[in-house]
């Protein structure tokens, strides 16, 4: 396949990891730099949770599949937003740094016609998946930054230390990171960006950003 891939240094570093051999592969860092997506065979926008507004070039492009970073938003939104008038050719995926190169990429869609598209997009790229719902904060995203909230929480109160939380979650509960690794993994951006943007859609207190989260946003 003749692949684009829009996507910033490290998250592009992270897709490397991912096996791409046997395909023609295009970085770019911004969408605009493309002159046209019509000669591609699909387009990888890791970075579209950050830059939505790409949804109006693919919207005018049905032809060309596009798997987007869609963590903070949610296809049905991104739909009903743009005006996919001559079909809807996007599918989300948990691009998020920290989770591109996991075994199983999240994957979701708008209905059955599209399951078939991804089924074979997936299989000419080698990769393992698993369908979700179509929410805000998919599945693993939205329970790993709320576990590193309740960690932040934890540490703002003087329970313990960050790098005691780390330890005690790896050990008793034999998580790869703590939730400050998993933060710094992921970047406090990013973090707060789909906490806010769950809690906005859910109204769940579990999702409400702790003031110490929060303080590091705003310090960026």
């Amino acid at each position: 396949m003749n692949i684009l891939i829009i996507a910033d240094g490290q998250r592009y570093e992270e897709l490397q990891e991912r096996d791409l051999s046997g395909h023609e592969v295009q970085w770019k860092t911004s969408l605009e730099e493309v002159l046209s997506v019509k000669v591609y065979d699909l387009v990888i926008d890791l970075v579209f949770d950050d830059r939505p507004e790409h949804a109006a070039i693919y919207a005018r492009n049905p032809g060309v599949p596009v798997l987007a970073g869609m963590v903070k938003t949610s296809l049905s939104e991104i739909m009903g937003q743009y005006a996919f008038e001559q079909g809807f050719n996007m599918m989300g995926c948990n691009f998020l740094p920290g989770f591109i190169n996991m075994p199983v990429l999240e994957v979701t869609v708008m209905d059955e016609g599209q399951q078939a598209t991804l089924a074979d997009i997936m299989y000419r790229l080698g990769w393992e998946y698993a369908l979700v719902a179509d929410a805000v904060g998919m599945v693993t995203p939205r329970v790993v930054c709320m576990i590193i909230n309740e960690a932040y929480l934890t540490a703002q109160e003087g329970t313990a230390s960050r790098a005691d939380i780390d330890t005690s979650m790896r050990l008793g509960t034999n998580y790869p990171y703590g939730p400050f690794e998993w933060c710094e993994r992921i970047g406090v951006k990013h973090v707060y960006e789909v906490l806010k943007a769950v809690h906005d859609i859910t109204g769940d207190d579990r999702y409400e950003v702790a003031a110490l989260l929060q303080t590091e946003y705003e310090a960026i």
